[in-house]
């Protein structure tokens, strides 16, 4: 018998950007989101916001200065050994709606597809970081 998981999921995901401002209000007018919680930048902590993401994730986003931001977001490898986060819906329909509110929200992005037994959609946010939103596919879906 395998011992069962003492975690219950993700909490949170911690990133960075040049512009809190910008990558909230993509969160916020895309995905819904809700800003819980804001701290002003201190002499040894950066400016930071929490953007509920819904069942229990939420981004934590710190403001740092471009040029201290490592690394390159457009190509795996590049983006560190946490290559992207994936966001989960309940459906294909709510993946297809989410797709034009992204969108409308400047993001760039791709098409639906299929990956096993997930409807996958990657994206980048205005920030230019390869992310993904997924919804279970039922066995019976076919490719749209």
């Amino acid at each position: 018998m395998r011992p069962m998981a003492v975690t219950l999921g993700f909490n949170h995901v911690a990133t960075i950007t040049a512009d809190l401002d910008r990558l909230t209000r993509f969160y916020v007018e895309a995905f819904g989101g809700t800003v819980t919680f804001e701290m002003a930048a201190t002499e040894d902590h950066p400016r930071m916001a929490i953007i509920d993401l819904g069942g229990g994730a939420a981004l934590n986003v710190f403001e740092v200065a471009e040029e201290s931001i490592l690394g390159q977001r457009r190509t795996m490898g590049g983006r560190g050994p946490i290559d992207h986060f994936g966001l989960a819906v309940d459906s294909r329909a709510t993946l297809d709606g989410l797709r034009e509110r992204m969108v409308a929200a400047g993001a760039e992005i791709g098409e639906i597809q299929r990956l096993g037994g997930e409807w996958s959609l990657f994206f980048r946010d205005p920030d230019g970081m390869e992310l993904e939103v997924c919804a279970h596919a039922a066995p019976t879906d076919a490719d749209s």
